[in-house]
């Protein structure tokens, strides 16, 4: 795989693949707290500008499904990217067409371009050969800096190395370097801990780092799963039914594997109805699992004290409701504190961590949630392939 140190940009036209998936406040703006994947882009951008590069970014918003959707345009993205660099950030509407590659002709070295949501076009996610064509055509080298969406097997991701010189930016060489030293070579103590709502999708982590943790700490509607597997009453939590089966080839007596042992029960998710800590397996008929209880939180806390390498991703309970908010914001503050190196990971993670301003206590955040479980997973990322 080719580094931007590699190639020479000087007034070259540079088609940089970003990650600026954020969403917007209510008055339309890119919230403060949202804005760390557009600033983990910017040293990319900074060298190309230093290099007198002529800059043309590619980035998505959302699922647009291959239509225009107006409240998913980037001009917000343009907005804050303006104000991040101190200098303008010329937003088209457009991705294709006579119009941008006109505009682009006249781009000037140390100029920047963001292109319209590159799902507006259906050619983005069908792989569309004729697509691909056309956005090999507005630049002379590829630069994939997106290691969030790097496992989408997407035009812009697949498609444009097979026409372009292509190398990777500066985060997503890092992002690289600093998930296959703790895969490859971690120190131990090594504890991973996973939350979030569905165990199908970090099921293959699990099982990879079953092996290679000294510790696997599950929490969050995923650990309700494992919970329900071992034949513990869960109520009406939420459970993955199709996935007890696969749960229960886990080596769940082994001592590496932890679940909670006690858990914040009630019979409404909004918060509205009163709540229990309960033991676990004695949540009743008509009560849900929404947080870990304080003995649980105890427990985690010990463990990731112990530890050298943390990795974490997913909220323990319902992050979404302020009630059940209490063993997440336990979690990452002790993380947090402690000295080991840690990576973090995941959307809400994330925004746990800002909203307790955390973030600079972290020793690596990753800006891929799925991206970073599938390389955690051992499995190749399709956009980072085509680098190849």
């Amino acid at each position: 795989m080719k580094f931007l140190r590699d190639f020479n940009f000087y007034n070259k036209r540079v088609l940089v693949r970003a990650d600026f998936n954020v969403s917007f406040g209510d008055d339309g703006r890119v919230d403060d707290k949202e804005d760390w994947r557009l600033k983990a882009t910017l040293p990319t951008i900074n060298y190309l500008l230093n290099q007198k590069a002529k800059i043309i970014l590619l980035a998505h918003l959302g699922r647009p499904e291959g239509k225009i959707i107006e409240n998913l345009r980037l001009n917000p993205i343009a907005q804050r990217l303006e104000e991040l660099l101190g200098r303008p950030v010329i937003k088209l509407d457009d991705c294709l067409g006579r119009e941008v590659e006109e505009r682009l002709k006249a781009l000037q070295k140390g100029e920047i371009i963001l292109l319209e949501n590159i799902r507006f076009y259906p050619g983005e996610k069908n792989n569309q050969e004729d697509f691909i064509r056309g956005l090999a055509k507005l630049g002379e080298i590829y630069v994939n800096d997106a290691f969030g969406t790097s496992h989408r097997a997407h035009a812009s991701f697949v498609g444009l190395p097979k026409y372009l010189p292509s190398c990777a930016g500066l985060l997503l060489e890092k992002e690289v370097k600093v998930l296959s030293t703790l895969l490859e070579k971690p120190e131990h103590p090594l504890t991973v801990i996973i939350g979030g709502v569905k165990i199908s999708t970090k099921i293959k982590m699990i099982k990879n780092f079953l092996d290679k943790a000294d510790d696997l700490i599950l929490g969050g509607a995923l650990a309700n799963t494992v919970i329900g597997a071992k034949g513990l009453a869960i109520g009406k939590s939420i459970v993955e039914e199709e996935m007890v089966e696969e749960v229960q080839k886990l080596e769940l007596t082994n001592i590496k594997l932890h679940i909670p042992v006690d858990v914040v029960v009630s019979v409404d998710s909004s918060g509205q109805a009163p709540s229990r800590v309960a033991p676990v397996g004695n949540t009743q008929k008509e009560e849900m699992i929404l947080d870990i209880g304080p003995d649980t939180i105890e427990l985690f806390k010990r463990i990731i004290s112990q530890a050298k390498i943390i990795i974490w991703n997913g909220p323990m309970g319902l992050f979404e409701t302020e009630k059940f908010t209490q063993g997440t914001k336990e979690i990452a503050k002790a993380i947090a504190q402690s000295s080991a190196f840690s990576l973090v990971g995941g959307g809400d993670t994330v925004n746990c961590l800002s909203q307790l301003s955390l973030t600079e206590k972290i020793s690596h955040i990753s800006t891929g949630g799925g991206a970073m479980l599938q390389f955690l997973a051992g499995e190749k990322l399709p956009g980072i392939e085509a680098l190849k």
